[in-house]
């Protein structure tokens, strides 16, 4: 594959709650703004994947946008269902078969905690009646671990949280956009312990629509890219202890986020220190500090140091999850990898208002994480 990709449209439906739509009308919404970004009509795309966790097929919004017979590619991986289908789009292009595809991903998920089926996963029922199928029970456990391992305290799990909303604040697609103070923060209803209410994102609705090119057609059309520099996508080695598992090995494994990480960077040919901002997963807030040392950005334990010293806000040296991330804006499953991606667009073409990182933005970076232990990593690149 050497055909360069860019994203030349972009297009988002705001998260949260808007009863007035359904998750596939939200996605249909996205979709006409990444063609009103990128100056084209529906027929002229060529492929699509997207997905949707709880709101139903995405091939099914042909219904709406228009019946052109174009191949649309239904994809379901769990939070990284995003991701992936930004790496499938990127394929289907880097291969020459296509000029213009479409990654896009939305859902519309009811109030409450995430509760999966141990079937699904291939788990016994036991499993279920412990309560592990709620994922903040294993986040919590997950974090528990890490904190103990690493000397990572609840002051910095707050403050990954107090960042969230305040980025938040600035951020027009985000769901929650009022400030919440560290001592609210950390004086909250305790979930799981040692995880307060403010520091877990919610299900919720929205949709992200990406239009993608290759290089060619980018300069025929004349349109505004950002290069999709690379893309990896990796599930769980032997040993790793990831979500829906139901046991931690004895043996330290390897982790699905170090390796799709790894791979990203080394067909990217840069490192950590090359990224001016990035997108981690923050299902809730020690999600963000172990994302941050998986990806490559500290060692295990100097999340302490980053986030008293501020260093992952915007204006820091790495900006971290500038829209307020997951916290911030939920997480409806099938569109928040591409949230990721979208803000990143935003961010290299020097679009994100408020929350715009300053400087010279050259190298956007996404990593999503999902169920039961996938992670893809984008790198993108403002030329």
């Amino acid at each position: 594959m050497s055909e360069n990709v860019y994203i030349i449209g972009a297009g988002i439906h705001p998260f949260g709650r808007t009863d007035s739509r359904s998750g596939r009308e939200q996605g249909v919404y996205a979709v006409r703004e990444a063609l009103k970004d990128a100056g084209l009509e529906w027929p002229d795309i060529e492929c699509a994947y997207g997905g949707s966790a709880a709101a139903g097929n995405a091939d099914i919004m042909v219904n709406e946008l228009g019946l052109t017979s174009l191949p649309f590619t239904n994809v379901a991986n769990g939070c990284a269902t995003g991701g992936s289908a930004l790496a499938a789009s990127q394929q289907a292009i880097a291969s020459g078969m296509y000029d213009l595809a479409l990654a896009v991903g939305f859902d519309k998920h009811p109030r409450g905690a995430f509760n999966a089926k141990p079937s699904d996963y291939g788990l016994p029922e036991w499993y279920g009646q412990t309560g592990m199928m709620l994922t903040t029970q294993f986040f919590a456990l997950k974090i528990q671990r890490y904190m103990q391992l690493y000397g990572i305290s609840r002051t910095t799990l707050g403050r990954v949280a107090e960042k969230a909303f305040r980025n938040g604040t600035l951020t027009p697609h985000a769901w929650r956009r009022s400030p919440v103070d560290l001592e609210t923060i950390m004086n909250a209803p305790m979930i799981n312990d040692p995880l307060t209410k403010y520091m877990f994102c919610s299900p919720a609705e929205g949709a992200v629509a990406l239009i993608l090119a290759s290089e060619t057609k980018m300069r025929e059309l004349g349109a505004d890219g950002v290069k999709v520099r690379s893309i990896a996508v990796k599930t769980r080695p032997p040993n790793s202890f990831e979500v829906f598992q139901a046991g931690v090995s004895i043996e330290e494994g390897g982790k699905p986020t170090v390796l799709a990480s790894q791979a990203a960077f080394e067909r990217a040919g840069i490192g950590p220190e090359d990224i001016s901002v990035a997108q981690l997963q923050d299902t809730e807030s020690g999600a963000e500090i172990m994302h941050m040392a998986e990806n490559g950005f500290c060692k295990d334990g100097d999340q302490e140091e980053w986030l008293a010293n501020g260093w992952s806000q915007i204006g820091g040296k790495l900006p971290v999850n500038t829209d307020g991330g997951c916290l911030a804006c939920g997480e409806p499953i099938g569109a928040s990898g591409l949230r990721q991606v979208y803000e990143n667009v935003e961010q290299l073409r020097g679009r994100a208002g408020e929350r715009q990182v300053p400087g010279n933005v050259r190298f956007g970076y996404s990593h999503v994480y999902g169920a039961p232990g996938m992670s893809a990593v984008a790198i993108l690149e403002r030329e």
